[in-house]
Order: structure tokens, then sequence, then C-alpha cells
């Protein structure tokens, strides 16, 4: 297999860009003076490699494997990953928030590590609004009435629709990337090629030799490093922290959960219709309302120009946006200390 260094010169993706020393971060001075809060211990991302405790609980359509951390009558933070990564992503986002006093829950999502559908009838759906009311009812079975909220990626986009729709169940938002709801209208048209080209492997899920190369264990984990190596162009990762997220892609439902979320975003597949009232809803573009920190990382090839300029009027309360120098996709995972402090930051709002 090539290494992550001969992949990036193949592809062109290589800058030569220093990594912004994660250590070193700090948040702004007026805003830790405004919030009153303290500054999280910043050790040096991968020192953990496992979570203290793997719990699992009926909830919903699913039964939900998640880890947990920190005191159990702690304010709640849900921390949400993405694809294609797994509860690693936050491996060393939990601990320095459970030293804070929080209660951290990070859960696989439909599809992942230990999470599995209770019913071999229940349609295997990635829509967005599914996953999101799946984190709702994860909410309920554990008797969480309102959480801080932070993601990335696919947990981005969930942690969006929950702050958006029900808000009540959201005290505060970390959300990567900024807004990222789906349109599925907005979805049908072309971005520019250098946009589009970032995208390679939604399209090549839309054909069913993309579904075939899923099936094969060699090629999806080949595939999901791949990704891993050009959409964090500077994370300087080992084989074992690959391979500890790839575990997780051996759950039964991955590959009909990722190929479906992926078709669906493009009008390919369809939701269920128990879902379009969501949707529709979705569909508009709702406000978010609840205290909101927007992260963006410099070297993700999905960060948007300009800053956040692109969504900041989709954000009406309490809200401050942050760029992440030298830093890529996998943003919690590369700079555990910057997202641990957005969550303790927002929470002050």
């Amino acid at each position: 297999m090539m290494n992550r260094r001969t992949f990036g010169k193949t592809l062109g993706l290589a800058t030569g860009a220093a990594v912004a020393s994660l250590a070193g971060f700090q948040e702004p001075a007026s805003t830790a003076a405004r919030n009153g809060a303290e500054a999280v211990p910043t050790p040096s991302p991968g020192a953990h490699t496992s979570f203290p405790t793997l719990k699992q609980v009926n909830a919903g359509l699913l039964n939900v494997g998640y880890a947990e951390a920190g005191p159990a009558q702690g304010p709640v933070v849900i921390c949400l990953h993405g694809w294609p990564y797994d509860i690693h992503s936050f491996v060393d986002v939990a601990p320095r928030l459970a030293a804070e006093g929080y209660r951290v829950i990070v859960p696989y999502l439909r599809g992942h590590g230990t999470t599995r559908f209770l019913s071999a009838r229940t349609v295997r759906n990635a829509q967005q609004s599914a996953i999101a009311l799946d984190i709702v009812a994860l909410m309920d079975a554990l008797k969480i009435g309102k959480a801080v909220l932070a993601g990335f990626d696919w947990g981005s986009r969930t942690a969006d629709i929950i702050a958006a729709l029900w808000p009540q169940r959201c005290k505060a938002l970390v959300s990567v990337s900024g807004y990222l709801i789906t349109n599925l209208e907005a979805n049908l048209k072309p971005l520019p090629p250098k946009a589009e080209y970032a995208w390679w492997y939604q399209y090549y899920f839309a054909t069913e030799r993309g579904r075939l190369a899923m099936e094969d264990k060699l090629k999806r984990n080949e595939l999901a490093r791949l990704v891993w190596d050009t959409v964090s162009p500077t994370w300087d990762f080992d084989d074992a922290t690959f391979e500890r997220t790839a575990a997780a892609f051996d759950n039964p439902d991955y590959v009909a959960i990722v190929i479906h979320n992926y078709r669906w975003r493009l009008s390919l597949a369809d939701g269920e219709r128990r879902y379009d009232g969501i949707e529709k809803r979705l569909a508009a573009r709702p406000v978010i309302k609840v205290p909101t920190i927007a992260l963006d990382a410099e070297r993700d090839p999905f960060t948007a120009p300009g800053n956040g300029s692109s969504y900041r009027d989709l954000f009406t309360g309490a809200y401050e946006h942050r760029t992440l120098k030298g830093i890529g996709h996998n943003l919690p995972q590369e700079a555990p200390a910057a997202f641990a402090q957005a969550v303790v930051d927002v929470d002050h709002f």
C-alpha cells in the first residue's frame, strides 16, 4: 500500500505548509474575558487511544453504542462524528471536557461500530433527518433534556438539525464547517470543478462499482485511508490510529448506510415518507438561534471560502467564527484542544 506521503505527492496535494502548533492554540483574550471560561489543558493530540467506558442502550430504532466520560451529574456534551470516522475522532477531546466537569457522550452513528438496528425490517436509511432523530432518541433514552452538541462532517449536520428544529434540546452548538443542513434542490446544481473534485467518492458511491468496493474490506479501508490523507494533508497519523477507527467500518450495516447517505444527498435514492415533514422544514433553511461557535479548518478542502461569511446569516443567536490554521477535515482529532476549548467557550456564551 502506498504511504500517505506518496499519496499526497501523487495527487499534488502536498503543500509543504507547516502544521499548526495545536498546543499553542489560545482562544482570543477578549473571548475568554467575555465568557469567563477557563483555558482547557492542552496535551498533545494522540495522547489517548481508547475510551475508559463503552456502553449500549436501546434508543428509538437502534441499540446505540457510545463512549462516556466525566461525572454522571455533569452538564452534558454530545460529540458527533462523521464519515469515514468514528468515536475516536473525540478520543482526546473527551478527557479534556471530562476534566472540566462535563459528562461527555460520544455515540457511534447508525451503521458504525457497535450501534445496531433493533429490527431487520427497518430500512437502512441514512437521510439527514433519520440520523438527527437517532440522537434525539438517544437523549431521551439517557434522560438528557438538553446538551451542548458538537460535531463535524455528518456530526455537524446532525447537530445543526437538532439546534434548528428542536432548540429546546440544544444548550449550545459547536459546528465544524458551519451550517451543513442539506438542501436537496440546491444539491442538484453543479459546483465549481475544483470543489466537485474533492467530492470524488460521492460520485463513486453513486455507481455499482463504488458499492462493490465498499463491500470489499480491503478496498473499503484503502478508500477511507485515501480520504483521510487527502482531506487532512498535514495530519501525521499512524497505522494504529487509522486501524482503531476502521474497526467501526465492520458493522453489518455500514455499507448500506454510507451508500444511501451519499446517494440520497444527490437525489439518487429515496428517503422514507415518514421523514417528509421534517425534510420540508429543513429545505426552508431554518435559522439556528442557539449560541454557536463555528469552526473552519484551513486545510480542509470542504471549507467554504469567505471565513464563514457564506453561512453567517443562518446563525441568529450569540455567535463566533474561528479558523484553525494548518488543520484538516478531522478537526477534533487533529486539534482536540481547540475543539474542546470551543465547547467550553460556547457553553459560557
